[in-house]
């Protein structure tokens, strides 16, 4: 099994120059940082060695342009070679975050312990109706669950 990012670094090898974007574009979170990676991303390298990297917004590509003598060396550490020569900044699209999925931000729900299913059952056990108090008693026992012990039902 190949990693991607040396399938796209094989690719991107066959166009010269271009095969260093892909290590650019490994590099760029951990030679920049978390928020700035959430905020500008290596568009392309140009032939002449310039990096032009797309920004959230003209004030970010402002900020960071300032910053190109801070970033540039730490980029270069990262990839390990002379390139980029420079960096240009410019307002642009950025690549969209992962989003995580709907089962990575559910919460399980906490388990009811005995007493407060006992406390459930007895809260409930005047409704008359079967069905509902059966019912009325699960949500009794999952809302006691997730109570505080030093609070008050």
């Amino acid at each position: 099994m190949q990693r991607l990012g040396d399938a796209v670094r094989n690719e991107l090898g066959r166009f010269g120059s271009a095969g260093a974007m892909a290590d650019v574009v490994d590099a760029w979170p951990g030679a920049v940082g978390e928020t700035i990676a959430a905020n500008a991303w290596p568009a392309r390298l140009a032939r002449d060695g310039t990096l032009h990297v797309s920004a959230g917004s003209s004030a970010w590509a402002f900020e960071l342009q300032q910053l190109e003598g801070e970033i540039l060396p730490r980029l270069r550490e990262a990839v390990g070679g002379d390139v980029p020569r420079r960096l240009k900044f410019a307002p642009g699209t950025l690549p969209e975050a992962a989003t995580p999925s709907p089962d990575a931000l559910r919460v399980p729900s906490p388990e009811p312990s005995p007493e407060q299913s006992a406390l459930a059952r007895e809260l409930t056990a005047g409704i008359a109706s079967e069905d509902l108090r059966k019912s009325v008693e699960k949500a009794a026992r999952m809302s006691l669950a997730r109570v505080p012990d030093d609070r008050s039902v």
